[in-house]
């Protein structure tokens, strides 16, 4: 399975940004996608997640003002982070968790900067 992300980039204060992250391969089914965080000298968070059933579930910190959705159909996730704070800029590292040949298998994508200027 690969991950690969797009949508990171620089942002003022209160704008938006819409990251993308698609799982490709074959043979796997797909439990979990997500998203997770990482800012310089901190550890690595969660932000969102989806399950298959399309139940989320989301970091106090994003609740309210980021969204993950799924293209169940293309096994793509998106996040889309609105009223962004400078306290959001970290790098995005999508994350899936997926049933392949009767194991559960983690990957992670490369990561997108997000950096929300003030």
């Amino acid at each position: 399975v690969q991950l690969v992300e797009s949508g990171g980039g620089l942002v003022q204060a209160g704008g938006s940004l819409r990251l993308s992250c698609a799982a490709s391969g074959s043979g796997f089914s797909i439990n979990t996608m997500g998203w997770y965080r990482q800012s310089p000298g901190k550890r690595r968070e969660l932000v969102a997640v989806i399950i298959s059933d399309g139940t989320t579930n989301y970091a106090n910190s994003a609740k309210g003002r980021f969204t993950i959705s799924r293209n169940g159909a293309e096994n793509t996730v998106f996040l889309q982070m609105n009223s962004l704070k400078p306290e959001d800029t970290a790098v995005y590292y999508c994350n899936t968790d997926v049933r392949y040949m009767g194991t559960n298998m983690f990957y992670w994508g490369q990561g997108t900067q997000v950096t929300v200027s003030s």
